[in-house]
């Protein structure tokens, strides 16, 4: 049954995968938008006042994960929910840890992105079942402090590890076994929280931090 009452923007730089999105949900919700970059999607926020956000955290300009953690601050009433190609469970961390509702993988099926929308709406968690017991893993892990209440992932620093090493992002990508766009959303999101612009700060914060030696 169509619940017109919630309205919904889908958010994903990849046109086909969005636009079966919009079709797909539009049998079921109102959807108000389709965005395929971060401030596209606070403006559209901002205008047409969302109850939910499907979001990929892969997305650029500015990364997913960036403009989710925007869109709760500025939005805090929006459900976020999150979908990716990716299954670390410390990209799911990152993700809940910025108020998102849902997390759910690319090859989830339509119908479980129904359910995570309807959980959101209840104000309930979703995590899709095929990550679930290593997302849990890792959010019960216990935050390294590292700059005064700021925090990294495992993840993160490894990454930052490596970068400050001098490692290209393709080799990063090799040595972790993950994807580049990956490697990616994990420098910009640790450089969010160091408050961090460049990779000499990274340098610098890498072998103060004693990740490495000069």
């Amino acid at each position: 049954m169509k619940n017109p009452s919630a309205r919904i923007i889908v958010a994903d730089d990849h046109a086909m995968f969005a636009e079966t999105l919009r079709r797909f949900l539009s049998a079921n919700y109102e959807v108000v938008a389709v965005v395929d970059e971060g401030s596209a999607l606070m403006e559209a926020a901002a205008k047409l006042k969302p109850d939910v956000a499907v979001v990929d955290v892969g997305m650029t300009l500015p990364d997913g994960l960036n403009a989710g953690c925007e869109l709760k601050k500025r939005f805090p009433l929006i459900k976020l929910v999150c979908v990716t190609q990716h299954r670390e469970p410390s990209m799911a961390v990152d993700v809940f840890r910025s108020g998102a509702s849902a997390f759910l993988v690319k090859s989830s099926t339509a119908t479980e992105l129904l359910t995570a929308i309807r959980a959101a709406l209840k104000d309930h968690i979703y995590i899709s079942p095929s990550i679930g017991k290593e997302v849990m893993r890792a959010l019960l892990e216990p935050r390294k402090r590292k700059v005064g209440e700021r925090w990294l992932t495992s993840r993160q620093r490894e990454v930052l590890r490596l970068l400050a090493e001098g490692k290209s992002m393709k080799m990063i990508a090799e040595t972790l076994q993950i994807s580049a766009r990956t490697v990616q959303f994990h420098k910009y999101a640790a450089m969010k929280t160091l408050q961090v612009k460049t990779n000499a700060e990274i340098v610098r914060y890498a072998i103060t931090h004693g990740m490495i030696t000069e």
